[in-house]
């Protein structure tokens, strides 16, 4: 864990904020990606992934990190869906090879 910080920081250039920003979307990612892996393969939820997040509103990035090292609740995966609807995240799933998610609504 140590490294992990120590390593965190030194790509953060050693900013508290960009610190704690890099940290909630690590731990956002923990959360993004086993939802993704339900609906599509391993690799293609990594892509997946690095689109939500990038595609995310900062409030949203910290509403999904609250929700580490539990199991996502129908909340979580409909601001999931949510954020895969967007055009943006579409382009980028298609540039990553991933495929389209249902919308949102269809939970």
């Amino acid at each position: 864990m140590r490294r992990l910080i120590a390593l965190t920081c030194v790509l953060a250039a050693c900013s508290p904020a960009r610190l704690a920003e890099s940290v909630t979307r690590q731990a956002a990612e923990t959360v993004v990606t086993p939802v993704l892996d339900d609906y599509m393969t391993g690799p293609q939820a990594q892509g997946a992934t690095a689109c939500i997040l990038d595609n995310a509103a900062p409030e949203e990035i910290r509403a999904l990190a609250r929700d580490v090292a539990t199991v996502a609740g129908t909340t979580t995966v409909q601001s999931v869906l949510t954020i895969a609807a967007r055009p943006a995240t579409l382009g980028c799933f298609a540039s990553v090879g991933a495929p389209v998610l249902p919308r949102s609504g269809g939970l």
